[in-house]
């Protein structure tokens, strides 16, 4: 019986379409989820749905659970060695030991190897994302190469973008936009699955928090 995870950006999507009203089937039908996934995220807490505080329940569940994982001591060895000495990818890896190269990504993205992005011969661009054949967002800069106060959450202003695919809406999508320190959340239809389309999203964006910025004076 497989597991559904729900990510961050699922979460803002489930509350701000709850927000509007929507049924739990609209809801299932844009992300893609069964209707007792989103029942049961919705009746994650004991008070109003909040996406932030959903994570920060999830997160502190997940790591109170046993680590029941394939992941012996010795694979675990082999596998930093092979990718951080021998700068072997997760793929190769995966095919030599026996398992698939998504557990490989998932141990690497949980912290249960001792590997980080910038060890990886890609530096963690996944293979399938050369098939990806919607629009792709390509201005500003990547997350990988953000200074390092951004990365210490000191500092107000700095935001993560993302997008949120409808599973069976065909064509519909939303952009999230999360500050790093506050986990401040904005969340906006794009019009399209175009790079156009997050570009527009990017700039009404900036001239709204600009022009609260100013109100501000």
């Amino acid at each position: 019986m497989s597991t559904t995870i729900l990510s961050f950006q699922n979460r803002v999507v489930i509350e701000t379409l709850h927000n509007e009203g929507r049924s739990l089937r609209y809801i299932a039908n844009y992300l893609g989820f069964s209707k007792t996934t989103i029942f049961n995220e919705l009746h994650r807490l004991n008070s109003e749905y909040q996406a932030g505080l959903a994570q920060t329940d999830f997160e502190r569940k997940v790591s109170q659970r046993g680590r029941k994982s394939s992941l012996t001591k010795n694979l675990k060895h082999l596998i930093e060695e092979k990718i951080q000495v021998q700068k072997w990818s997760p793929e190769q890896v995966a095919h030599v030991v026996g398992i698939a190269y998504k557990t490989v990504y998932n141990w690497i993205d949980q912290g249960w190897l001792d590997i980080q992005l910038p060890d990886l011969p890609d530096h963690g661009i996944r293979r399938h994302r050369a098939k990806e054949k919607r629009g792709t967002f390509n201005h500003g800069r990547s997350i990988e190469e953000s200074p390092h106060k951004v990365e210490t959450r000191q500092e107000f202003g700095y935001f993560e973008a993302d997008t949120v695919f409808s599973g069976k809406r065909k064509g519909q999508a939303v952009a999230t936009f999360v500050e790093r320190k506050s986990r401040l959340t904005i969340v906006k239809r794009l019009h399209g699955r175009d790079s156009q389309s997050m570009t527009q999203a990017v700039l009404e964006l900036a001239s709204q928090l600009q022009d609260a910025y100013r109100g501000s004076w």
